[in-house]
């Protein structure tokens, strides 16, 4: 593709994006397709000769976007979000033309030294300490994803916690456990069986009234497997949990874990963006007196494409120590001087891409103003639609809401709330997930796309109602 034909193609797929962006809100946001329908609209074999570019064009028109949940549609309200925005589109594109390789500090010095400059600015967005910036002993680094970073984060565990026996000589299975609140996410159960750990190593801890995790029990099941035998490694504090957005007491966990000399991992990956805002700063509470590491996603609720997480850890030692692996072809004077950031060493690939300039691009372009509006723009519509969920006395509220999740359910048995969710996602106009809230089935409104507005999530509140009158008269 000659520079000449790049400009002309790249113009399209620039139209042909923002046009995208234009009609999402009149697309099914759930995917209509049947399983196996998009392959079977493929080819079987690629073609013998290029094809113009308009061709991909049109099939994208054509197969790939009727194949497509729609994720920035304004009535994704599943899961959580993950945003996109212009200006990260854009740094993507840069990011990918750019196509450098920033395994080593040498390999592409700006690539190293934007994110940790980026990194730093975020650290002080969000009031985290300055242990975690590169002024101080620590540092971040941007992960693919909040799974990611708890991984790395627990192989530094490890690595201080068995004074880097582990590095060599494995874990010593059986030995070691990890702790999390029962609400947590499914990524700590992964990390344990990658790591070598293994699932039985995971100790649940039981939760309060509000779904955080409860501290009594949390000592409890420590002292207990300390008397043992057993090495307590890491706990992993949640802040915003994936089901209902609990914000577990770190402030409390963290006494614990210094206790007994646990690492205290505080997964942040949907809510800890909300402390750019300084009234919602509360949800940090703890983390600066006591958390060795703490991860939260842009690419969730910052307007940044996926996949970008921000991991910061307290001691980049302990980092740098477990996962460095030094090959003749890697080494060079820079390295060796001790005074430059090999991100290699901060991640389980060799490879990494510019992912920076997406997080860069968006903080320069909306400013810290305009990421506090969009936080409380999400936070207000939610508190909005759990008012009138409250007011409804068909409908029941599940759990707090500080945040823009809300945990709702038709009042009475889970059926009725089954079929609910199973119309309002046919409908195509919006969609939702669901989860269990003491074993009790419960639908999610997660707000926090880009394009969604107040109108959206009222035409949200009628649809429910109206189905809802519907289930009701059989």
């Amino acid at each position: 593709m000659t520079a000449a034909e790049f400009r002309e193609h790249g113009r399209a797929v620039v139209d042909w994006v923002a046009d995208y962006w234009d009609r999402t809100a009149s697309l099914p946001v759930l995917s209509q397709v049947k399983p196996g329908q998009v392959r079977a609209e493929l080819p079987d074999a690629p073609p013998e000769t290029g094809e113009p570019f308009t061709a991909l064009l049109a099939d994208l028109d054509s197969i790939v976007v009727p194949g497509l949940t729609h994720w920035q549609h304004p009535g994704f309200f599943a899961y959580f979000p993950s945003s996109t925005s212009g200006p990260a589109v854009l740094a993507e594109l840069l990011s990918a033309g750019l196509g450098v390789q920033g395994m080593l500090w040498q390999t592409s010095p700006a690539c190293t030294e934007l994110e940790q400059h980026v990194l730093d600015w975020l650290a002080g967005l969000l009031g985290l300490p300055e242990r975690f910036t590169f002024a101080g002993s620590g540092g971040g680094v941007i992960q693919d994803s909040a799974s990611s970073a708890l991984l790395v984060v627990l192989l530094a565990a490890l690595h201080r916690k068995s004074d880097g026996r582990a590095r060599t000589d494995g874990v010593d299975r059986g030995r070691y456990r990890v702790y999390a609140s029962i609400e947590a996410h499914s990524s700590l159960e992964k990390a344990a069986r990658i790591t070598g750990l293994g699932t039985a190593s995971v100790r649940f801890i039981e939760t309060r009234a509000d779904l955080s995790m409860n501290p009594e029990a949390l000592r409890t099941a420590i002292a207990s497997d300390v008397d043992a035998g057993l090495t307590p490694v890491l706990v992993m504090a949640t802040v915003g949990t994936t089901s209902t957005s609990a914000v577990d007491p770190v402030d409390r966990i963290g006494p614990i874990c210094a206790e007994f000399g646990a690492w205290l991992h505080v997964d942040a990956a949907y809510a800890g963006v909300a402390a750019i805002c300084p009234e919602l700063r509360w949800i940090h509470h703890g983390i600066t007196d006591y958390a060795d590491s703490y991860a939260t996603n842009p690419h969730k609720w910052l307007l940044t494409a996926f996949d970008c997480d921000a991991c910061y850890v307290s001691d980049r030692a302990a980092l740098v120590g477990a996962l460095s692996v030094v090959p003749e072809y890697l080494r060079n004077s820079a390295s060796e001087s001790g005074t430059v950031v090999d991100y290699r060493d901060w991640q389980v690939p060799l490879g990494r891409r510019f992912r920076a300039l997406k997080l860069w691009a968006v903080i320069r372009w909306y400013g810290a103003e305009g990421l506090r509006a969009h936080i409380r723009h999400s936070v207000a519509l939610a508190q909005r639609f759990a008012s009138w969920v409250a007011a409804d006395d068909r409908f029941e509220l599940m759990a707090p809401h500080p945040l823009s999740l809300v945990c709702f359910r038709l009042r009475g048995p889970d059926e009725p709330n089954r079929q609910l969710l199973q119309a309002i996602n046919d409908s195509g106009r919006i969609y939702l997930s669901h989860t269990t809230v003491r074993d009790t089935f419960t639908l999610r409104l997660a707000i926090g796309g880009t394009a969604t507005r107040e109108e959206h999530v009222t035409a949200a509140w009628d649809l429910l109602s109206r189905n809802a009158s519907e289930l009701a008269r059989g």
